[in-house]
């Protein structure tokens, strides 16, 4: 019989909607033997999807940096039909700690930002629907958590934050108001973000479509587990991992994710830096990759239906020459 724990991942996997797979299933187009790297396993939906087709030849590396995600795979494997390798930590470290290791995979993808798994665990802080406390740790051996940089960081450093990795357009009024709040009561609780929140900025905007604590917890969540950072890193070594004719895939729900996805994919199918105006290239830059999406695949009306949470999500891919 199973325990109490096991029960609660299962329920949780099973409750778990990874987005985009179909589409993701047929750029990779995988074979029983390919060897397959999950990025960001979270609670395993895309892998298992992508395991599926996997026989004994191949291989199915599963890395995250979310310790629960481990409970996850343990979960999984004992339905693959392939072998199969966990990796904890931060996905840049894995990926680079595969490549040291000799390794050579034919796929690779990552599901980039937070897991339903995270969201739907109101203790973890990640949801502004839920009370709890301001954490929002993907690893909780990181030191900082969102109630330390609003509780210690500059007023000026705040509003960056919330403008950039937020794009919220009260950063200034939200920063001020927080500033202000903390001076008195550090901030301790998801709840008490979300009153400042709604205070600082204009009553309209209360009542827009989404949230209005929405783009704010974003942007917390983005800096205190440096997810642009990781995913910088990352990219590169995931190319370099991939064998000749393998496809590196990225599912970004963040602007500034996908602006950076696009733009490593472009500087690998068009290396050259010649100006517009050579009549030849000069540089020697050699494509070696070719972009499988000339523009992102996104949700369809029914996916958007069945799963909200999907309406950012942008698709990418990449193969190598």
């Amino acid at each position: 019989m199973p325990s109490a724990a096991a029960s609660f991942v299962t329920e949780m996997a099973m409750a778990h909607v990874p987005v985009l797979t179909q589409e993701l299933l047929r750029l990779l187009d995988l074979h029983e033997d390919s060897r397959v790297a999950d990025c960001t396993f979270g609670a395993g939906g895309h892998a298992e999807a992508a395991a599926s087709g996997l026989g004994p030849d191949g291989l199915l590396i599963a890395c995250d940096r979310d310790p629960v995600a481990e409970e996850y795979y343990l979960a999984l494997i004992e339905r693959l039909q392939c072998p199969s390798r966990f990796y904890p930590g931060d996905f840049a470290d894995s990926l680079g700690a595969l490549l040291d290791e000799g390794e050579r995979v034919t796929h690779v993808y990552m599901d980039l930002g937070v897991s339903s798994m995270q969201i739907d665990t109101p203790e973890r802080g990640f949801s502004y629907s839920y009370e709890a406390p301001l954490d929002m740790r993907m690893d909780p051996s990181i030191r900082v958590t969102a109630a330390d940089i609003l509780n210690n960081w500059s007023e000026p450093a705040l509003a960056e934050v919330f403008s950039r990795y937020g794009e919220e357009r009260y950063s200034r009024r939200i920063a001020r108001a927080v500033a202000i709040r903390r001076a008195s009561r550090p901030y301790t609780r998801t709840s008490e973000l979300v009153d400042t929140i709604k205070a600082a900025i204009p009553t309209p905007a209360r009542f827009a479509a989404g949230n209005p604590a929405r783009r704010v917890f974003q942007a917390l969540r983005i800096e205190v587990n440096g997810e642009l950072e990781s995913l910088a890193r990352a990219l590169p070594v995931a190319f370099d991992l991939l064998e000749g004719g393998g496809v590196l895939a990225v599912i970004s729900f963040h602007s500034l994710e996908d602006r950076m996805v696009k733009d490593f994919f472009t500087s690998k199918a068009k290396p050259c830096i010649c100006p517009p105006d050579f009549p030849v290239c000069a540089c020697g830059g050699k494509a070696t990759g070719a972009i499988m999406t000339p523009k992102p695949v996104v949700p369809g009306a029914r996916e958007l239906e069945m799963n909200p949470r999907a309406g950012s999500a942008k698709l990418r891919a990449l193969r190598k020459l």
